[in-house]
């Protein structure tokens, strides 16, 4: 136990209006529960650095990385985004996408490694949306393959909404396989294909949802013949989430994560994790269902 290197932004929040629904609460929690179960060793356990500037403008266009760093994002384009504009979402969104980008970088020797935030997917190279600042998957994919690290990688997004963000970010690049398995009718509402998307009806639990990916899996392991593998642990299929409208319990989901992880290593690819989506009506399911992928994520280790 406690072999699992982990990344957490915890320590930097963002000041929120009362009754905001972003679970922002949740990334401390998550931090100290790995801590106190053992799952991740204090000393495995890192602040990130922030995602350097150059990464970010390799994904994110010039003008928007200059609305958000110096302040001028209109207030109908932080409608959009669902956050309020301050210093400390630009500080966040900045070590939690370094926190991947570490997280990738310890996996590609390590084998497997964990950002406790990031998996913001919604995220566009003009615009963010839907809580999500910065595409930080595609900054590390990007900036790794910058430093020659990686060529070919596999995004595989169990989140329950779809990744449209990614997708749109990594259309037409041949060495990137986009896989997002989420639920049919919810949020976004625009969708971009992928290089494979799975829909799920709502209500979906966790036999058929686990015979899905069990099915789809290594086909797309096999296809996209990855140097990594950014996996997108989403809390908010949990049939306790009150955005997710999916139907699977903590043991659903921490099966889902072994599968996940025992495909990759079946063909010797290392695994980046991000903690993606969670909205339970009770934060402490979410927290419970990211803290279950750690705890699995260490017995891969």
């Amino acid at each position: 136990m406690g072999s699992l290197h982990a990344w957490s932004s915890a320590h930097y929040a963002i000041p929120l209006p009362e009754g905001h629904r972003f679970p922002i609460a949740k990334y401390a929690l998550l931090r100290d529960t790995v801590l106190a179960e053992g799952s991740v060793r204090a000393a495995h356990l890192h602040d990130p650095p922030r995602a350097p500037i150059a990464d970010v403008r390799r994904v994110h266009d010039a003008a928007y990385v200059a609305r958000l760093t110096g302040g001028t994002m209109p207030a109908a384009e932080q409608r959009t985004l669902g956050f309020p504009w301050s210093a400390e979402l630009v500080e966040r969104s900045l070590r939690a996408s370094g926190g991947t980008l570490a997280a990738a970088e310890h996996a590609l020797v390590h084998g497997i490694a964990m950002n406790l935030a990031g998996g913001t997917h919604h995220a566009f190279a003009t615009h963010g949306e839907g809580f999500c600042v910065l595409n930080d998957v595609v900054i590390a994919l990007r900036a790794l393959r910058a430093r020659g690290l990686l060529r070919r990688a596999a995004v595989v997004d169990l989140d329950v909404h779809q990744g449209n963000g990614t997708h749109a970010l990594l259309a037409g690049d041949d060495d990137a396989f986009t896989f997002s398995m989420h639920g049919r009718r919810n949020y976004p509402f625009r969708r971009v294909a992928g290089r494979l998307d799975v829909e799920l009806e709502d209500g979906t639990t966790d036999t058929p949802y686990l015979e899905r990916l069990a099915a789809v899996l290594p086909g797309v392991l096999a296809d996209s013949r990855p140097d990594l593998v950014f996996y997108l642990a989403g809390a908010d299929p949990h049939e306790g989430d009150s955005l997710g409208r999916l139907g699977l319990t903590f043991d659903g989901l921490m099966r889902r994560d072994a599968l996940v992880l025992e495909s990759a290593r079946a063909v010797g690819v290392p695994v980046a994790i991000m903690i993606a989506g969670g909205y339970g009506r009770d934060i402490g399911d979410t927290v419970r269902v990211h803290a279950n992928t750690a705890r699995v994520a260490d017995s891969f280790h």
